[in-house]
C-alpha cells in the first residue's frame, strides 16, 4: 500500500500541517495496543493450520454475519486461546466438538475456554459472528468495508484493513507473525453481484435470489491480505509464460469498464516479467493472480490485488517523482503488484518491521524502469522521489504494540536500498540477493534483523552501522568538504556511531572512491571541480 506524507498531501489536498497531525506519533500504549500487537500467552501455545471464513454480506443493511473455522496445531499446553475482533462486531457464540465453550471479551480481544489438549494435537473450533462492520474513512488508509455504488447504481463493495488490522470485519489471530497455512473463503451475496476473494474459485452456488462464492487459498496468507471485493463483474484472463512455467492472470473489473481494462491491463504482464527478473518467480502460481476493480486506490491483498487508479498512468494521473518516468506506467499495477514479492511472500512479523513492505516495494517501481528503460531512468525516478522524504521519525516503529514506523519507509526505504546497489558495485550480486531473500525466506515471516543480516552476510560487508543510520534515525549523512591548495579535506556529520559508508565522488571529470567518516581525512587533488555521485542518499555540504 502507498500512504506516503507528500503522496497524500500532493493527491488529496491536505494541508502540511494537517496531515502532519494525523501521523503524530502516539507514544503512550494501552493495554489493547499490547494484546493486539504482542505475541500473548494466549497466542503463542497454537498455530494456525486453517482458516474456513463463511459469511453473507447483506449490502442494504451494510451488515454481515457468518462463522470462522479456525483449525490449529497445539504447541504447548494451554486452556485459553485469544480471537480478536473489533467493535462494533461482535462473536455470538463458539463451538469446540460441536458444543459450545465460555468466552471472556476483553475490547477488542476474546478469551476462548478450549479445554485440556494434547500437544501436537491438530484441532478447530467454530467461532460465529455479527454486525455492522467499521466502515472505510478514507479507504485504503483508513479502512474497514467501503460502501459504494457503481455508476448504474450497483453496489460496489471492498475491504481493507491494513494497519487497522483483520479484525475489524472477522474475527481471527491478528498477529503478523502466524499466518495461516491455507484458507477457503466463502461469501454470500444477493444475486446478479458477483465477489472476488484471494486464490482460485471453487464453485458457485445458486441460492435462489442468493448465490455463494467458494475461493481456495493454498498458500500461506497475512491476515490483512485476505479480501471480499463485491460488484457488477465482468472477467478476462491471459496466461503468462513464467519462471515456473504457465501462471494464470484474471482481471475482474466493472462491467462497463471492460474494454478500457483490457486495454490499460497489459503492465500486469510488464510487471510479472520485471519482478520475477528481479525477485524471483510469482510466489503464488497455485493461486493464479488476480487484479480486481475497487472503489478505493488500491492494495496488496494476496492473488487478489485491488485496483482502482482510475485506468491512468503514474498515482492519479500524477509522477511522484516529478521526472516525467512515472507517468510511464500504471502505479498501482507495479507497486500493489510489487507487493506479492515483498509483504505477502516475505512478511513482518510486527509491523514495527513494515519498511521491509514499503521499502523493497517502492524501491520495486525503479527496478521496473531499470529492466524495461534503463539504469538512469530508474535512478532519475528514485532520486526524484527524495522530495517526498520528511525524516521526522524512523522508519521502524515501535514493537509489540502494532504501531509501524514513519511513512518515510517508502522513498527513504528506497533510496536507501538503491544506495546499497552502489556499495555492492556488482548487479549480478545485487539481483542474487534479491532473488535469494525470496527464495530463503519464502512463505515466511521476518524480522528486520533477519533481513539486516542477510545482506550482511550476502555482500560480505558489516552493513550494521548502515542500516541503523537510515532505519533508526532521522538524520541524513552530510558530507562536509572543502577544498584548498590541492588538498580536498572531508568528513561526515550527523551519523550514528561507526557510520563510515564509501561514496563515489568526480573530481575533475574523473570518478574515484573516497571513504568518508566522523573524522577530517585528506586526499590530493588536481582539480577543484568536485561532484558526489548523485545515486547516494546523503547531502553534501562545501564549508
Amino acid at each position: 500500500m502507498i500512504k506516503n506524507f507528500i503522496t497524500l498531501t500532493f493527491i488529496l489536498g491536505l494541508s502540511l500541517t494537517t496531515y502532519a497531525q494525523l501521523l503524530q506519533e502516539k507514544t503512550e500504549f494501552t493495554r489493547q495496543d499490547t494484546l493486539r500487537g504482542s505475541i500473548t500467552p494466549e497466542r503463542e501455545w497454537w498455530d494456525l493450520t486453517y482458516y474456513h471464513l463463511d459469511i453473507e454480506v447483506k449490502p442494504d443493511q451494510k451488515f454481515i454475519s457468518g462463522k470462522n473455522t479456525i483449525q490449529y496445531k497445539v504447541l504447548k499446553p494451554h486452556q485459553v486461546m485469544q480471537i480478536d475482533l473489533q467493535e462494533p462486531m461482535e462473536i455470538t457464540k463458539v463451538l469446540k466438538d460441536g458444543k459450545p465453550t465460555a468466552i471472556r471479551r476483553d475490547g477488542n480481544v476474546y478469551y476462548i475456554q478450549v479445554g485440556n489438549q494434547n500437544v501436537g494435537d491438530i484441532n478447530s473450533i467454530e467461532v460465529y459472528y455479527k454486525g455492522y462492520p467499521r466502515e472505510a474513512k478514507r479507504a485504503p488508509w483508513d479502512g474497514g468495508f467501503s460502501w459504494k455504488k457503481d455508476k448504474n447504481g450497483k453496489h460496489f463493495i471492498a475491504t481493507s484493513c491494513q494497519g487497522l488490522g483483520a479484525s475489524v470485519w472477522w474475527p481471527n489471530k491478528d498477529h503478523m507473525y502466524d499466518e495461516v497455512d491455507s484458507m477457503l473463503i466463502s461469501v454470500t451475496i444477493p444475486k446478479g453481484l458477483t465477489n472476488v476473494s484471494n486464490g482460485r474459485l471453487r464453485k458457485l452456488e445458486d441460492l435462489g435470489d442468493k448465490v455463494k462464492s467458494h475461493w481456495f487459498v493454498s498458500n500461506p496468507i497475512n491476515n490483512y491480505g485476505v479480501n471480499v471485493n463485491i460488484g457488477d463483474y465482468a472477467n478476462f484472463s491471459e496466461s503468462y509464460d513464467g519462471e515456473k512455467g504457465n501462471l494464470d492472470m484474471d482481471y475482474w473489473v466493472l462491467s462497463y469498464n471492460l474494454e478500457k481494462a483490457k486495454e490499460h491491463f497489459k503492465d500486469a504482464p510488464k510487471m510479472m516479467e520485471a519482478f520475477e527478473h528481479w525477485f524471483g518467480p510469482y510466489p503464488f502460481y497455485e493461486d493464479s493472480f488476480k487484479l480486481v476493480e475497487v472503489p478505493y486506490l488500491g492494495m496488496e491483498h494476496q492473488s487478489s490485488v485491488t485496483y482502482g487508479n482510475q485506468y491512468m498512468n503514474g498515482y492519479l494521473g500524477n509522477d511522484l517523482s516529478r521526472t516525467g518516468w512515472g507517468l510511464k506506467w500504471d502505479f498501482i499495477i507495479i507497486h500493489e503488484g510489487g507487493h506479492e514479492w515483498f509483504a505477502n511472500n516475505i512478511t513482518n512479523k510486527d509491523v514495527a518491521d513494515m519498511w521491509i513492505h514499503e521499502g523493497f516495494t517502492a524501491y520495486s517501481e525503479n527496478l521496473f524502469l531499470d529492466y524495461f528503460y534503463g539504469k538512469e531512468a530508474s535512478a532519475d525516478y528514485v532520486i526524484g522521489t527524495r522530495a517526498n522524504i520528511q525524516n521526522y521519525r524512523p522508519l521502524i516503529g515501535h514493537y509489540n504494540v502494532n504501531k509501524e514506523g514513519s511513512s518515510d519507509m517508502y522513498y527513504k526505504g528506497a533510496n536507501m536500498l538503491h544506495t546499497l546497489r552502489q556499495l555492492i558495485e556488482d548487479d549480478d550480486l545485487w539481483r542474487a540477493i534479491l532473488r535469494g531473500l525470496n527464495k530463503d525466506f519464502y512463505h515466511q515471516t521476518v524480522t528486520t534483523k533477519q533481513i539486516e543480516d542477510y545482506i550482511s552476510e550476502k555482500t560480505k560487508k558489516d552493513l550494521s552501522a548502515f542500516f541503523n543510520q537510515y532505519l533508526r534515525d532521522t538524520r541524513i549523512p552530510t558530507l562536509e568538504y572543502k577544498i584548498e591548495n590541492g588538498e580536498l579535506k572531508y568528513r561526515y556529520v550527523d551519523i550514528v556511531d561507526d557510520f563510515d559508508m564509501p561514496i563515489e565522488v568526480e573530481i575533475g571529470g574523473k570518478t574515484e572512491w573516497i571513504f568518508p567518516s566522523s573524522d577530517w581525512k585528506t586526499k590530493s587533488i588536481k582539480s577543484n571541480d568536485f561532484k558526489v555521485d548523485r545515486d547516494y542518499y546523503i547531502n553534501s555540504e562545501q564549508i
